[in-house]
């Protein structure tokens, strides 16, 4: 079951969004597998139907930021997000990116979470991480 339809995508992102609905259909997949992974598979097992509906609401808007993250990038996956060419040309003109490395020598990549994903989701206890007690 999808945790969101277009519908409710445009109305959480109050149509500011440029997502077509194709888009949102390939997107909705992986952007769903973000999102459990980071709430360690909440509503996987617990309904949505039975939960608090704010705490649903800010799942939902965090998805629809996931699912704009992956569509500004244009990619859905680590490896993708982050390999650009050092270099390319187009005839005379030569083009350079500038290192991925800061100054420590340390990798300097953009995460495959989209930050405003944390934004909806503090407060809502599904970022909880710490050991539970059946």
């Amino acid at each position: 079951m999808a945790y969101l339809t277009f519908e409710e995508f445009e109305d959480l992102t109050e149509g500011s969004t440029k997502v077509t609905e194709e888009e949102f259909r390939k997107l909705l997949p992986k952007a769903s597998a973000i999102l459990d992974n980071i709430t360690s598979h909440f509503y996987e097992r617990h309904s949505m139907d039975k939960d608090n509906p704010w705490r649903v609401r800010q799942f939902k808007r965090g998805l629809c930021s996931q699912i704009e993250y992956f569509n500004a990038l244009g990619a859905t996956t680590f490896e993708e997000i982050n390999n650009a060419p050092q270099t390319f040309q187009a005839g005379r003109t030569s083009v350079s990116n500038a290192s991925r490395y800061n100054p420590s020598g340390a990798n300097e990549s953009k995460p495959l979470v989209a930050e405003d994903v944390f934004i909806y989701l503090e407060g809502t206890g599904l970022l909880y991480s710490g050991v539970r007690s059946w």
